[in-house]
């Protein structure tokens, strides 16, 4: 699954479904970033 694994192949296919899944990760993760950040901001206003 990782570039440093043994079964790694350099091909075209391998790029494509490895960036895509990153990308997908890296958007994942900023959102819930996202949303943590706002929750504390909003929890520390205190307009509940």
């Amino acid at each position: 699954m990782f570039p440093f694994c043994f079964e790694w192949q350099w091909d075209a296919g391998h790029f494509l479904f490895m960036g895509s899944l990153y990308m997908v990760l890296t958007v994942v993760g900023l959102g819930l970033m996202y949303a943590g950040i706002r929750t504390f901001l909003d929890l520390k206003k205190g307009d509940h």
